[in-house]
């Protein structure tokens, strides 16, 4: 099947809403490439997953690139983008040079293109995730390896929330503990809380792709029978006791089941969660320590919040 690629040249301001148009015209997903991602600053984490070009970045602003099927509807899709892109100027939004081009690309090109751009990647002193196609030899007998597959869903679990959520997992799990992961998607902390050493995992989900992601990872990476992977809307009817309980959602679901979670912990356990962003952080704070928790450690990385909070 052959597809044609949008690229829209824009502003960073216009990324958003853009991407919506572009999702609501039937794009299953989009690319942003941002000239300030070949000069971040990365001091706090532990290793690169991306190796970039430079050639392939705008000077100015930024590329927003889209995928659309290459059919006779293509013409009419386009001109509605065009469209809905121009109306943003109502809302004093910068479109900058707003440059709309169109190329062809062959879906087996496509569908493997993007697998140069993940690298095995370091994210805490222990822990090293590499995609499941990369050979890679752990560097100490320390090390430990998680692999994913980036292409089944929920990325690639470098995503600073995750990278704080396992770095805090790393701290705090001790040998034989039990854990709880409260919405886990690709199931990256289950599979790092086993490998740190939890006797037992429960990992939550509401939806049923990240269920069948958990398990898979869990057996990729030869953890799953000390995984218990279920459907579950957060704590809601759960009895089981933990020793750490672990969320990386967002804050205002984090909020939601603090009492949950104080009720599912024992004495002594740590509830970590991440996903927050630094407009949420004393909400969330507020939260815990009402409900009776002690806040242990407040970390950032790339403006999001991580809190460990103990019973």
């Amino acid at each position: 099947m052959k597809w044609s690629e949008i690229c829209i040249h824009t502003t960073n301001e216009a990324i958003e809403p853009i991407s919506n148009i572009l999702h609501e015209t039937g794009a299953s997903g989009v690319v942003i490439e941002d000239p300030l991602d070949l000069v971040i600053d990365k001091e706090q984490m532990y290793g690169e997953i991306f190796e970039l070009n430079a050639d392939d970045y705008p000077k100015e602003g930024v590329y927003i690139k889209a995928y659309l099927p290459l059919n006779s509807f293509l013409g009419e899709t386009v001109e509605e983008i065009k469209q809905a892109i121009n109306n943003l100027v109502a809302f004093d939004i910068d479109l900058g040079l707003n440059e709309i081009t169109l190329s062809e690309v062959h879906e087996e090109d496509w569908a493997t293109a993007w697998k140069k751009y993940y690298k095995p990647v370091q994210i805490s002193e222990k822990i090293t995730i590499t995609p499941t196609w990369e050979d890679y030899t752990p560097t100490s007998e320390d090390e430990l390896i998680i692999e994913l597959d980036p292409g089944m869903a929920f990325g690639t679990g470098t995503h600073p929330t995750t990278v704080l959520s396992i770095q805090a997992l790393e701290r705090y799990i001790e040998k034989d503990d039990l854990v709880i992961d409260v919405g886990c998607g690709s199931g990256v902390l289950s599979i790092a809380s086993a490998l740190l050493g939890a006797k037992e995992v429960f990992a939550y989900d509401l939806d049923e792709i990240a269920v069948k992601s958990t398990q898979i990872n869990a057996k990729i990476n030869h953890v799953n029978e000390r995984i218990i992977t279920k459907q579950n809307n957060l704590l809601n009817h759960v009895s089981v006791q933990a020793d750490v309980i672990v969320s990386n959602i967002l804050a205002e679901i984090i909020v939601r089941f603090i009492d949950d979670a104080w009720n599912n912990l024992r004495d002594g356990g740590y509830f970590i969660t991440s996903g927050i962003i630094q407009a949420k952080k004393q909400m969330v704070l507020d939260q815990l320590e009402e409900q009776g928790f002690e806040i242990v450690e407040v970390n950032v990385l790339d403006d999001w919040v991580s809190v460990v909070a103990r019973k």
